[in-house]
C-alpha cells in the first residue's frame, strides 16, 4: 500500500511539531485545518467487539483455541470485523468518536500461556507456539479482510514480548530469557503474525525483557521486529507502560527521558500520557524530528488503509449497516464455536450423553451454574441474550424432566449470604442430590478472580491464581454431591488448567467448558444430552498439582508446557474425548528425507468408526531423535468432520523449518540425523495413550546435512 505511505508522509509534512506530537497519543485530537478528525485508537475485539455495547459475544480465546480449527477462527474474525464496521458506521454517523469506537483493535493476544497460574492466559491460544501462530494468523486475516484497497479493521499482535505474568509484578518485572527460549517459544507466533498475516500493529509489553523495557526495547522493536522480520505497520505501547520506565523499571529518571526512549527505539503510539513530552524532547535534541515524522506517518498510513480519510461511500465497508450486528447467523456461529470449544476430559462407563427419556430429575449445582459472568471471560462485549448452564439444561429438557437448582456456595467466600453462617447452602446441596437422578456440578472461576491486574479485582493475586484448585467451598460441594451416590457430571468453567486429581479419580464425567460465550449454557446442555459429539482438544496441559510447577517468575522453558515437561500430565495438551470413535488408516510420508527447501507431506485416512457424526483433529508432531532436544512438538493439524462410516484422507505438508530447532545463539538449525513424525489424534506421550487406548503412527525421516535455516 505504498500509495498510502506517500499520501501519509505528505500530510505529516504539513503538521506543526505540536500537531505531530498530538497524533502520537491514543486519543488523538482533530486537526481541523488539515481535515483530520479526532480518533481514539483504543479498541478491543478479543472474542467479539468489546466494551461498546451489544455485539456477538464468542467464547473466550482459550476456548476458541480448544477447537483446534483454523478455519473456524477465521470465520469468527470475519464476523467480528463486519460487526465492527457496522458499529463504527453508526457511531460515526452520530459523531461518537469515544474510546472503543474506532477500527484499530488491540487483538489478538499471542503470548504463550507458559504457566497455568497466569490470569490473562485465558486471552491466549494456549501454550504451544505452533497452535498460537496458526490461530493468530487466521484471526488477523479474518479481521483485516481481503479487500485489495482497504483494511476492514486493523489487528494488533500483543504483548511483544516474553509476557505471561505474574500480573502483580508486570510493571517492574524483568523477564530474563535465553535467546534459545526467546526464538523457540516466545517469538514464533509474533513472527507469523507479522510475516504471514501482515498484522497492522504490534503492542509492546509492560515488563522488561533481558533488562530492556519492552515498549522501548532496541532489541525487540528495532533489531527483531523491523530489521529481522521487516515489519511495516505501527507499534503501540501497552497502556501507561512508558510511565513504568521511570516509575517502576527505573531505567530512566524523568517522563521526558521515558518518552524519548520509547520513541527512539520504535514505539509510534502511546496508550498513556507520556508522549506530550515529545515536544520538549524534540526541541531539546533528545529525539530527532525525522523519527517523530516516521511515527506519525506510520499512524496516518494506518488510518488511510482503513479508509478513514475518504469521502463517504468510497469505501465498500461504509455500506455495512447496523442490521449486521447480532444477527441470527452470527448467533448460530457463536453457538457452533461454543460447541466445538468444549473438551470432554472423562466419560467413565459412557455416562454421557444422558438420555432424557430415562431420567425424571436432574440436579444442577454450583456457583457457576447460573452465572453470566462465567460465560464470558474478560475483554468482553455485551450480548443481547445470555444462556447459563442452568438455563441451557432447563430449556433442553423442557417439561419432561424436573430440574432442581442450588448455587451450592459462593465462588470463593465461605458463605453466600453475609449474615449467614459458613456453608449456608450445603444442606440445600444435599437436598437437591437426594431428589435428583443425576447431578451436574458447575464449578470454576470467572473474570472477577482470574484476569488482568486492576481489571479482575482479584483479592487473591492481582488476577493470577495462587494455585490450581477450585477456590472457597467448591471442592466441598463436589464431595457432597459425590457422597450422595448419584451419578455426577462436573462442568469446569475456567480460563485455564486446574489441578483435577481428586476429580479425575472420583467423578465419572468431566467437561472443560472454559468461558464458553453468551450461548455457552446451551452448548453445554446439548453436549450433556448428546445433541452433538464433543471434539475440543486441550490447548494447555493440565498438571496433577500446583507444587510440580516451576517458579512463576522463572521464564526458562525447562519443565514447562508439554514441549519441555518431564512429569506426566493429568490431562495432556492435545487431548479430548468424543462420543464416537475414529480409526486411522494408511498413514504415510511422501519422502523419507528432508530436502533443502522441500516439504515432507503426511497423508492419513481418518474414518468415523462409531455410530455418531463427529469432528476429529489430525495432529502431526515432530521429535528430533537426539539428546537434549524438546519433546515431540505440534507442527501440523487439520480438522475433519465425518458421518458414521465415512472416511476422508488428510494431507499435511511439513516445511523443513518444522524440523529445525534453535541453538543458544537463537539461530534455527536443521541438524543432520533422524526425526520422528507422529500422526494421530493426540500427542505421542504415554499419558495420552493410557487415557485413550490409542497411539499416533510413528514414521521417521532423515536429514543428511546440518544447515542453518
Amino acid at each position: 500500500m505504498s500509495k498510502y505511505r506517500t499520501r501519509a508522509a505528505a500530510l505529516v509534512a504539513q503538521m506543526t511539531l505540536e500537531e505531530k506530537v498530538s497524533q502520537t497519543l491514543y486519543n488523538a485530537p482533530a486537526i481541523e485545518r488539515l481535515g483530520i478528525p479526532a480518533y481514539n485508537w483504543w479498541n478491543e475485539a478479543l472474542h467479539g467487539v468489546a466494551r461498546a455495547g451489544t455485539a456477538t459475544l464468542f467464547p473466550q480465546t482459550i476456548g476458541i483455541a480448544a477447537a483446534f480449527d483454523e478455519e473456524l477462527v477465521g470465520r469468527m474474525a470475519e464476523t467480528i470485523a463486519t460487526e465492527a464496521r457496522a458499529k463504527y458506521n453508526a457511531q460515526k454517523k452520530a459523531g461518537d468518536r469515544d474510546i472503543y469506537k474506532g477500527l484499530t483493535f488491540w487483538s489478538p493476544n499471542v503470548n504463550i500461556f507458559r504457566d497455568p497460574r497466569w490470569g490473562r492466559g485465558q486471552e491466549t491460544y494456549g501454550e504451544d507456539p505452533y497452535l498460537t501462530s496458526r490461530m493468530g494468523v487466521r484471526f488477523i486475516e479474518g479481521l483485516q479482510g481481503d479487500d485489495p484497497d482497504y483494511l476492514k479493521a486493523a489487528a494488533c499482535a500483543k504483548h511483544f514480548a516474553v509476557h505471561s505474568g505474574p500480573e502483580g509484578l508486570r510493571h517492574s518485572f524483568d523477564a530474563v530469557v535465553s535467546r534459545q527460549d526467546l526464538y523457540e517459544t516466545y517469538l514464533p507466533a509474533f513472527k507469523a503474525c507479522v510475516q504471514e498475516a501482515k498484522v497492522e500493529a504490534v503492542m509492546g509489553a509492560y515488563n522488561r525483557t533481558n533488562g530492556e523495557p519492552c515498549c522501548g526495547s532496541k532489541t525487540l522493536l528495532q533489531a527483531i521486529l523491523r530489521k529481522e522480520w521487516g515489519f511495516e505497520g505501527h507499534v503501540v505501547s501497552d497502556c501507561w507502560a512508558i510511565l513504568d520506565f521511570h516509575e517502576n523499571h527505573k531505567v530512566t529518571k524523568t517522563p521526558l527521558e521515558s518518552a524519548a526512549m520509547a520513541m527512539n527505539n520504535g514505539c509510534d503510539l502511546n496508550c498513556g500520557c507520556m508522549f506530550p513530552n515529545l515536544r520538549d524532547a524534540v526541541r531539546g535534541g533528545y529525539v530527532d524530528e525525522a523519527r517523530l515524522d516516521e511515527a506519525v506517518t506510520n499512524l496516518m498510513e494506518c488510518r488511510m488503509k482503513l479508509g478513514l480519510f475518504e469521502e463517504e461511500g468510497k469505501v465498500s465497508f461504509d455500506a455495512i449497516g447496523y442490521d449486521q450486528v447480532d444477527t441470527k447467523e452470527n448467533r448460530a456461529l457463536n453457538l457452533e464455536i461454543s460447541r466445538k470449544s468444549l473438551v470432554l476430559l472423562k466419560n467413565e462407563g459412557h455416562l454421557l450423553p444422558l438420555d432424557k427419556t430415562k431420567i425424571r430429575s436432574i440436579g444442577v449445582i454450583g456457583p457457576n451454574a447460573d452465572s453470566r459472568k462465567a460465560l464470558v471471560g474478560n475483554y468482553e462485549g455485551t450480548a443481547s441474550r445470555y444462556v447459563t448452564v442452568l438455563e441451557g439444561i432447563e430449556d433442553y429438557v423442557g417439561e419432561d424432566v424436573r430440574v432442581y437448582y442450588s448455587e451450592g456456595c459462593h465462588l470463593y467466600r465461605d458463605r453466600t449470604s453475609n449474615l449467614a453462617q459458613a456453608d449456608d447452602r450445603m444442606s440445600e446441596v444435599r437436598a437437591v442430590c437426594e431428589v435428583s437422578d443425576v447431578v451436574v456440578v458447575v464449578l470454576g472461576l470467572d473474570s472477577g478472580i482470574e484476569g488482568e491486574q486492576g481489571d479482575a479485582g482479584n483479592e487473591f493475586a492481582s488476577g493470577d491464581k495462587k494455585d490450581l484448585k477450585f477456590p472457597g467451598l467448591q471442592p466441598e460441594v463436589l464431595r457432597v454431591a459425590y457422597e450422595s451416590g448419584k451419578p455426577v457430571i462436573l462442568v469446569s468453567m475456567t480460563g485455564s488448567a486446574m489441578a483435577l486429581s481428586w476429580e479425575a479419580e472420583h467423578i465419572p464425567a468431566i467437561i472443560q467448558a472454559w468461558y464458553p460465550g453468551s450461548q455457552g449454557g446451551r452448548a453445554v446442555a446439548e453436549l450433556i444430552f448428546g445433541a452433538y459429539s464433543p471434539e475440543g482438544k486441550l490447548p494447555v496441559t493440565f498438571p496433577y498439582t500446583t507444587e510440580e510447577l516451576p517458579e512463576f517468575t522463572d521464564y526458562a522453558m525447562k519443565g514447562r508446557t508439554y514441549r519441555y515437561m518431564e512429569n506426566d500430565a493429568l490431562y495432556p495438551f492435545g487431548y479430548g474425548l468424543s462420543y464416537t470413535s475414529f480409526a486411522q488408516k494408511e498413514t504415510a510420508l511422501d519422502t523419507r528425507t528432508i530436502e533443502e527447501g522441500g516439504t515432507v507431506t503426511v497423508t492419513a485416512t481418518v474414518q468415523n468408526a462409531g455410530a455418531m457424526a463427529g469432528g476429529q483433529t489430525l495432529q502431526v508432531y515432530v521429535k528430533a531423535l537426539r539428546e537434549n532436544t524438546p519433546n515431540a512438538q505440534l507442527k501440523g493439524l487439520q480438522k475433519v468432520y465425518l458421518q458414521p462410516g465415512e472416511e476422508k484422507t488428510v494431507r499435511i505438508a511439513l516445511p523443513e523449518t518444522a524440523f529445525g530447532l534453535y541453538n543458544e545463539e537463537g539461530e534455527c538449525m536443521l541438524e543432520a540425523g533422524d526425526y520422528a513424525v507422529y500422526a494421530g489424534m493426540q500427542q505421542p506421550d504415554e499419558r495420552s495413550a493410557v487415557l485413550t487406548g490409542q497411539r499416533p503412527v510413528c514414521l521417521t525421516v532423515y536429514c543428511s546435512r546440518t544447515r542453518k535455516l
